[in-house]
Protein backbone atom coordinates (compact mmCIF):
# COMPACT_ATOMS: atom_id res chain seq x y z
CA UNK A 1 0.00 0.00 0.00
CA UNK A 2 1.01 3.60 -0.61
CA UNK A 3 -0.11 6.87 0.95
CA UNK A 4 0.27 10.25 -0.77
CA UNK A 5 0.57 13.77 0.61
CA UNK A 6 -0.30 16.78 -1.56
CA UNK A 7 0.86 20.39 -1.64
CA UNK A 8 -1.97 22.61 -0.40
CA UNK A 9 -3.46 25.05 -2.90
CA UNK A 10 -5.90 27.10 -0.77
CA UNK A 11 -4.88 30.74 -0.49
CA UNK A 12 -2.95 31.33 2.73
CA UNK A 13 -2.81 27.66 3.72
CA UNK A 14 0.62 26.85 5.18
CA UNK A 15 -0.09 23.52 6.88
CA UNK A 16 0.78 20.08 5.55
CA UNK A 17 -1.17 16.90 6.25
CA UNK A 18 1.83 14.66 7.02
CA UNK A 19 5.12 15.79 8.58
CA UNK A 20 8.43 13.93 8.21
CA UNK A 21 8.14 12.50 11.74
CA UNK A 22 4.95 10.71 10.66
CA UNK A 23 6.56 8.72 7.87
CA UNK A 24 7.90 5.98 10.15
CA UNK A 25 4.52 5.63 11.90
CA UNK A 26 2.75 5.21 8.56
CA UNK A 27 5.19 2.53 7.47
CA UNK A 28 4.59 0.70 10.74
CA UNK A 29 0.89 0.64 9.86
CA UNK A 30 1.70 -1.28 6.69
CA UNK A 31 2.39 1.34 4.01
CA UNK A 32 5.22 0.35 1.71
CA UNK A 33 5.74 3.89 0.51
CA UNK A 34 4.89 7.44 1.53
CA UNK A 35 4.64 9.75 -1.50
CA UNK A 36 5.08 13.48 -0.89
CA UNK A 37 4.45 16.15 -3.50
CA UNK A 38 7.45 18.43 -3.85
CA UNK A 39 7.04 21.59 -1.77
CA UNK A 40 4.16 20.14 0.27
CA UNK A 41 5.81 20.93 3.59
CA UNK A 42 7.76 24.04 2.65
CA UNK A 43 5.39 26.54 4.27
CA UNK A 44 5.49 24.51 7.48
CA UNK A 45 9.31 24.49 7.30
CA UNK A 46 9.67 20.86 6.21
CA UNK A 47 11.66 20.76 2.99
CA UNK A 48 11.77 17.93 0.47
CA UNK A 49 15.09 16.66 1.87
CA UNK A 50 13.52 16.23 5.32
CA UNK A 51 10.89 13.92 3.84
CA UNK A 52 13.49 12.02 1.84
CA UNK A 53 15.63 11.51 4.94
CA UNK A 54 12.56 10.21 6.76
CA UNK A 55 12.09 7.58 4.05
CA UNK A 56 9.44 9.18 1.85
CA UNK A 57 9.53 9.51 -1.94
CA UNK A 58 9.14 13.07 -3.23
CA UNK A 59 7.32 13.50 -6.56
CA UNK A 60 6.78 16.48 -8.85
CA UNK A 61 4.11 15.21 -11.25
CA UNK A 62 0.57 15.05 -9.80
CA UNK A 63 -0.04 11.89 -11.83
CA UNK A 64 2.04 10.05 -9.21
CA UNK A 65 -1.00 10.33 -6.94
CA UNK A 66 -2.58 7.58 -9.02
CA UNK A 67 -0.22 5.17 -7.25
CA UNK A 68 -1.61 6.04 -3.82
CA UNK A 69 -4.20 3.97 -2.01
CA UNK A 70 -4.71 6.77 0.55
CA UNK A 71 -4.26 10.52 0.03
CA UNK A 72 -3.95 13.00 2.90
CA UNK A 73 -4.57 16.74 2.64
CA UNK A 74 -5.55 19.58 4.94
CA UNK A 75 -8.01 21.37 2.66
CA UNK A 76 -9.97 20.16 -0.35
CA UNK A 77 -7.82 18.96 -3.23
CA UNK A 78 -7.21 21.22 -6.19
CA UNK A 79 -8.84 19.92 -9.38
CA UNK A 80 -5.53 18.69 -10.82
CA UNK A 81 -4.87 16.48 -7.79
CA UNK A 82 -8.45 15.25 -7.55
CA UNK A 83 -8.42 14.15 -11.18
CA UNK A 84 -5.16 12.26 -10.60
CA UNK A 85 -6.63 9.95 -7.95
CA UNK A 86 -7.37 6.40 -8.98
CA UNK A 87 -10.81 4.90 -8.62
CA UNK A 88 -11.35 3.42 -5.17
CA UNK A 89 -8.68 5.49 -3.45
CA UNK A 90 -9.23 6.94 0.04
CA UNK A 91 -9.08 10.69 0.61
CA UNK A 92 -8.64 12.23 4.09
CA UNK A 93 -8.98 16.02 4.55
CA UNK A 94 -11.14 18.83 5.85
CA UNK A 95 -13.96 18.74 3.29
CA UNK A 96 -16.31 21.27 4.95
CA UNK A 97 -19.18 19.50 3.29
CA UNK A 98 -21.70 22.31 3.65
CA UNK A 99 -20.02 24.07 0.72
CA UNK A 100 -18.43 21.06 -0.98
CA UNK A 101 -21.19 20.10 -3.42
CA UNK A 102 -19.08 20.00 -6.63
CA UNK A 103 -16.27 18.15 -4.86
CA UNK A 104 -18.67 15.53 -3.48
CA UNK A 105 -20.15 15.04 -6.95
CA UNK A 106 -16.68 14.32 -8.35
CA UNK A 107 -15.78 11.99 -5.48
CA UNK A 108 -18.91 9.94 -6.19
CA UNK A 109 -18.23 9.83 -9.92
CA UNK A 110 -14.66 8.62 -9.28
CA UNK A 111 -15.81 6.13 -6.59
CA UNK A 112 -13.40 7.69 -4.11
CA UNK A 113 -13.84 6.98 -0.42
CA UNK A 114 -13.63 10.31 1.41
CA UNK A 115 -13.30 11.11 5.11
CA UNK A 116 -13.81 14.63 6.43
CA UNK A 117 -11.63 15.48 9.42
CA UNK A 118 -14.07 18.15 10.59
CA UNK A 119 -16.71 15.47 11.25
CA UNK A 120 -14.83 13.19 13.63
CA UNK A 121 -17.31 12.31 16.40
CA UNK A 122 -16.67 14.00 19.76
CA UNK A 123 -16.32 10.78 21.76
CA UNK A 124 -13.56 9.64 24.10
CA UNK A 125 -12.00 7.04 21.82
CA UNK A 126 -11.78 9.55 18.96
CA UNK A 127 -9.92 12.26 20.88
CA UNK A 128 -6.61 11.38 19.24
CA UNK A 129 -8.26 11.81 15.80
CA UNK A 130 -10.22 14.98 16.55
CA UNK A 131 -8.61 17.46 14.18
CA UNK A 132 -11.12 20.21 14.94
CA UNK A 133 -9.93 20.17 18.54
CA UNK A 134 -6.24 20.05 17.70
CA UNK A 135 -6.55 22.98 15.31
CA UNK A 136 -8.80 24.91 17.72
CA UNK A 137 -5.94 24.72 20.22
CA UNK A 138 -3.77 26.69 17.80
CA UNK A 139 -6.56 29.19 17.10
CA UNK A 140 -7.29 29.87 20.77
CA UNK A 141 -3.62 30.43 21.50
CA UNK A 142 -3.05 32.75 18.57
CA UNK A 143 -6.21 34.78 19.25
CA UNK A 144 -4.82 35.92 22.58
CA UNK A 145 -1.53 36.98 20.99
CA UNK A 146 -3.47 39.06 18.46
CA UNK A 147 -5.41 40.69 21.28
CA UNK A 148 -2.30 41.36 23.36
CA UNK A 149 -0.51 42.96 20.43
CA UNK A 150 -3.51 45.11 19.55
CA UNK A 151 -4.53 46.20 23.05
CA UNK A 152 -3.00 49.59 24.02
CA UNK A 153 -2.40 48.24 27.55
CA UNK A 154 -0.23 45.65 29.28
CA UNK A 155 -1.78 42.25 29.91
CA UNK A 156 -0.12 41.56 33.30
CA UNK A 157 -0.21 43.63 36.47
CA UNK A 158 3.06 45.51 36.86
CA UNK A 159 4.50 47.19 39.95
CA UNK A 160 6.67 50.03 38.72
CA UNK A 161 8.37 53.11 40.12
CA UNK A 162 5.62 55.05 38.38
CA UNK A 163 2.94 53.15 40.26
CA UNK A 164 0.94 49.95 39.83
CA UNK A 165 -0.42 49.00 36.43
CA UNK A 166 -3.48 46.81 36.78
CA UNK A 167 -3.89 43.65 34.70
CA UNK A 168 -6.05 43.66 31.58
CA UNK A 169 -9.51 42.15 31.91
CA UNK A 170 -10.27 39.46 29.35
CA UNK A 171 -13.61 37.79 28.64
CA UNK A 172 -13.76 34.57 26.61
CA UNK A 173 -17.15 33.66 25.13
CA UNK A 174 -17.43 29.93 24.57
CA UNK A 175 -15.48 27.37 26.59
CA UNK A 176 -14.79 24.72 23.98
CA UNK A 177 -11.24 23.76 23.02
CA UNK A 178 -10.41 27.16 21.47
CA UNK A 179 -11.96 29.01 24.39
CA UNK A 180 -10.15 26.99 27.02
CA UNK A 181 -6.84 27.49 25.23
CA UNK A 182 -7.55 31.22 25.02
CA UNK A 183 -8.22 31.29 28.76
CA UNK A 184 -4.99 29.45 29.52
CA UNK A 185 -2.93 31.67 27.24
CA UNK A 186 -4.41 34.91 28.57
CA UNK A 187 -3.69 33.70 32.11
CA UNK A 188 -0.09 32.91 31.18
CA UNK A 189 0.27 36.48 29.92
CA UNK A 190 -0.96 37.76 33.26
CA UNK A 191 -4.47 38.96 32.45
CA UNK A 192 -7.41 38.47 34.74
CA UNK A 193 -9.84 36.24 32.86
CA UNK A 194 -13.55 35.50 32.91
CA UNK A 195 -15.45 33.12 30.64
CA UNK A 196 -19.05 32.53 29.65
CA UNK A 197 -20.72 29.54 28.05
CA UNK A 198 -24.39 28.55 27.83
CA UNK A 199 -23.35 25.12 29.12
CA UNK A 200 -22.97 25.32 32.93
CA UNK A 201 -21.18 21.96 32.85
CA UNK A 202 -17.96 23.67 31.63
CA UNK A 203 -17.69 25.84 34.75
CA UNK A 204 -15.30 23.42 36.43
CA UNK A 205 -12.98 23.38 33.41
CA UNK A 206 -12.94 27.19 33.27
CA UNK A 207 -12.16 27.54 36.95
CA UNK A 208 -9.46 24.87 36.80
CA UNK A 209 -7.54 27.21 34.48
CA UNK A 210 -7.74 30.06 36.95
CA UNK A 211 -10.56 31.99 35.31
CA UNK A 212 -13.90 33.05 36.75
CA UNK A 213 -17.11 31.74 35.23
CA UNK A 214 -19.97 34.08 34.35
CA UNK A 215 -23.28 32.26 34.56
CA UNK A 216 -26.56 33.22 32.91
CA UNK A 217 -29.73 31.17 32.91
CA UNK A 218 -30.89 31.04 29.30
CA UNK A 219 -34.10 29.40 30.41
CA UNK A 220 -33.76 26.36 28.17
CA UNK A 221 -33.06 22.68 28.69
CA UNK A 222 -31.06 20.34 26.46
CA UNK A 223 -28.69 23.11 25.40
CA UNK A 224 -25.98 20.60 24.49
CA UNK A 225 -26.12 18.07 21.66
CA UNK A 226 -24.77 14.53 21.86
CA UNK A 227 -21.45 15.70 20.46
CA UNK A 228 -21.00 18.16 23.32
CA UNK A 229 -21.69 21.26 21.22
CA UNK A 230 -24.10 24.00 22.30
CA UNK A 231 -27.44 23.99 20.52
CA UNK A 232 -28.95 27.06 18.88
CA UNK A 233 -31.03 29.08 21.35
CA UNK A 234 -34.59 30.23 20.69
CA UNK A 235 -34.92 33.80 19.42
CA UNK A 236 -36.17 35.23 22.71
CA UNK A 237 -33.38 33.49 24.65
CA UNK A 238 -30.83 34.93 22.24
CA UNK A 239 -32.14 38.46 22.81
CA UNK A 240 -32.02 38.07 26.58
CA UNK A 241 -28.50 36.70 26.32
CA UNK A 242 -27.38 39.62 24.14
CA UNK A 243 -28.78 42.14 26.62
CA UNK A 244 -27.10 40.41 29.56
CA UNK A 245 -23.78 40.15 27.72
CA UNK A 246 -23.92 43.86 26.84
CA UNK A 247 -23.88 44.67 30.55
CA UNK A 248 -20.93 42.35 31.15
CA UNK A 249 -18.81 43.23 28.12
CA UNK A 250 -18.65 46.97 28.81
CA UNK A 251 -16.28 46.27 31.74
CA UNK A 252 -13.68 44.31 29.75
CA UNK A 253 -10.59 45.31 27.78
CA UNK A 254 -10.55 42.22 25.54
CA UNK A 255 -13.34 39.93 24.35
CA UNK A 256 -12.48 36.71 22.52
CA UNK A 257 -15.44 34.93 20.94
CA UNK A 258 -15.40 31.26 19.99
CA UNK A 259 -19.08 30.21 19.82
CA UNK A 260 -19.99 28.00 16.88
CA UNK A 261 -22.97 25.71 16.23
CA UNK A 262 -22.35 22.83 13.79
CA UNK A 263 -24.22 23.33 10.53
CA UNK A 264 -25.54 26.77 11.55
CA UNK A 265 -24.33 30.37 11.24
CA UNK A 266 -22.37 31.51 14.27
CA UNK A 267 -24.69 32.95 16.96
CA UNK A 268 -24.64 36.73 17.28
CA UNK A 269 -23.57 37.43 20.84
CA UNK A 270 -22.29 41.00 20.49
CA UNK A 271 -24.48 43.67 18.91
CA UNK A 272 -23.44 47.01 17.46
CA UNK A 273 -24.85 48.71 20.56
CA UNK A 274 -22.75 46.45 22.79
CA UNK A 275 -19.58 47.41 20.91
CA UNK A 276 -20.45 51.08 21.25
CA UNK A 277 -20.66 50.69 25.04
CA UNK A 278 -17.18 49.14 25.31
CA UNK A 279 -14.18 50.93 26.77
CA UNK A 280 -12.11 53.04 24.36
CA UNK A 281 -9.16 50.99 23.14
CA UNK A 282 -10.94 47.66 23.72
CA UNK A 283 -10.32 44.72 21.41
CA UNK A 284 -12.57 41.94 20.08
CA UNK A 285 -11.06 38.85 18.44
CA UNK A 286 -13.85 36.91 16.72
CA UNK A 287 -12.77 33.29 16.21
CA UNK A 288 -16.20 32.47 14.78
CA UNK A 289 -15.54 34.62 11.70
CA UNK A 290 -15.59 31.60 9.37
CA UNK A 291 -19.18 30.99 10.49
CA UNK A 292 -20.15 34.63 10.00
CA UNK A 293 -18.92 35.85 13.37
CA UNK A 294 -20.24 36.22 16.91
CA UNK A 295 -20.13 40.00 16.61
CA UNK A 296 -22.71 41.83 14.53
CA UNK A 297 -19.98 44.07 13.08
CA UNK A 298 -17.55 41.29 12.17
CA UNK A 299 -16.12 41.36 8.64
CA UNK A 300 -14.60 37.90 8.09
CA UNK A 301 -10.93 38.09 7.23
CA UNK A 302 -10.70 41.78 8.11
CA UNK A 303 -9.67 43.97 11.03
CA UNK A 304 -11.85 47.03 11.49
CA UNK A 305 -12.23 49.86 13.95
CA UNK A 306 -15.71 50.76 15.11
CA UNK A 307 -15.40 53.96 17.08
CA UNK A 308 -12.63 53.28 19.58
CA UNK A 309 -12.96 49.48 19.48
CA UNK A 310 -10.86 47.24 17.23
CA UNK A 311 -12.50 44.08 15.87
CA UNK A 312 -10.30 41.30 14.49
CA UNK A 313 -11.96 38.56 12.43
CA UNK A 314 -9.10 36.26 11.38
CA UNK A 315 -9.61 33.26 9.11
CA UNK A 316 -7.63 30.01 9.32
CA UNK A 317 -5.59 30.99 12.37
CA UNK A 318 -4.13 27.48 12.75
CA UNK A 319 -2.28 28.05 9.48
CA UNK A 320 -0.33 30.86 11.15
CA UNK A 321 1.06 28.25 13.58
CA UNK A 322 1.90 25.95 10.70
CA UNK A 323 4.67 23.95 12.37
CA UNK A 324 2.74 22.75 15.40
CA UNK A 325 -0.67 22.79 13.72
CA UNK A 326 0.72 20.46 11.02
CA UNK A 327 2.32 18.25 13.64
CA UNK A 328 -0.99 17.82 15.46
CA UNK A 329 -3.01 17.36 12.26
CA UNK A 330 -0.56 14.71 11.03
CA UNK A 331 -1.00 12.77 14.27
CA UNK A 332 -4.77 12.99 13.84
CA UNK A 333 -4.44 11.58 10.31
CA UNK A 334 -2.13 8.74 11.38
CA UNK A 335 -4.57 7.77 14.13
CA UNK A 336 -7.50 7.74 11.69
CA UNK A 337 -5.50 5.69 9.20
CA UNK A 338 -4.81 3.15 11.96
CA UNK A 339 -8.58 2.48 12.06
CA UNK A 340 -8.95 1.83 8.34
CA UNK A 341 -5.85 -0.28 7.78
CA UNK A 342 -5.87 -3.87 9.03
CA UNK A 343 -3.12 -6.39 8.33
CA UNK A 344 -1.63 -4.19 5.62
CA UNK A 345 -4.92 -3.74 3.75
CA UNK A 346 -7.68 -1.15 3.65
CA UNK A 347 -10.69 -2.12 5.73
CA UNK A 348 -13.51 0.46 5.83
CA UNK A 349 -15.71 -0.77 8.66
CA UNK A 350 -18.82 1.43 8.58
CA UNK A 351 -20.06 -0.13 11.81
CA UNK A 352 -17.28 1.68 13.66
CA UNK A 353 -18.76 4.90 15.10
CA UNK A 354 -15.68 6.99 14.30
CA UNK A 355 -15.48 5.79 10.71
CA UNK A 356 -19.21 6.09 10.12
CA UNK A 357 -19.36 9.61 11.55
CA UNK A 358 -16.66 11.02 9.26
CA UNK A 359 -17.25 8.92 6.11
CA UNK A 360 -18.64 11.12 3.32
CA UNK A 361 -18.50 8.95 0.19
CA UNK A 362 -17.77 5.26 -0.39
CA UNK A 363 -18.03 2.99 -3.45
CA UNK A 364 -19.82 5.62 -5.52
CA UNK A 365 -22.39 6.47 -2.85
CA UNK A 366 -22.88 9.46 -0.55
CA UNK A 367 -22.86 8.08 2.99
CA UNK A 368 -23.09 11.07 5.32
CA UNK A 369 -26.59 12.48 5.74
CA UNK A 370 -25.47 16.13 5.67
CA UNK A 371 -23.47 15.53 2.50
CA UNK A 372 -26.58 14.19 0.78
CA UNK A 373 -28.15 17.66 0.99
CA UNK A 374 -25.38 19.20 -1.14
CA UNK A 375 -24.94 16.29 -3.55
CA UNK A 376 -26.27 16.91 -7.07
CA UNK A 377 -26.02 13.74 -9.16
CA UNK A 378 -25.97 14.08 -12.89
CA UNK A 379 -29.12 13.16 -14.76
CA UNK A 380 -28.94 10.06 -17.00
CA UNK A 381 -29.02 12.36 -20.05
CA UNK A 382 -26.08 14.37 -18.77
CA UNK A 383 -24.09 11.23 -18.04
CA UNK A 384 -24.78 9.87 -21.53
CA UNK A 385 -23.66 13.16 -23.08
CA UNK A 386 -20.45 13.38 -21.03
Amino acid sequence: MKIGVVRESAVGERRVAIVPDSVAALKKLGFDEVLVESGAGASAFHDDDAYSRAGARVFTDASALAEADVIAAVQRLRDESLEALREGAVLISFLQIGTAGPTINRLVERKITAFSMDLIPRISRAQAIDALSSQATAAGYKAVLIAAQSLPKFFPMLSTAAGTIFAAKVLVLGAGVAGLQAIATARRLGATVWAYDVRPIVKEQVESLGAKFLQFDVGEKDIEDKGGYARELAADSQKRQQAWLADQIKDFDVVITTALIPGKPAPKLITRQTVERMRPGSVIVDLAAEGGGNCELTEPGQTIDHGHVRIHAPLNLPSTCAVHASQMFARNVVNLVSLIVKDGKLNIDASDEVIRGSLITHQGQVIHETAKSVFSPKSPAAIAAS
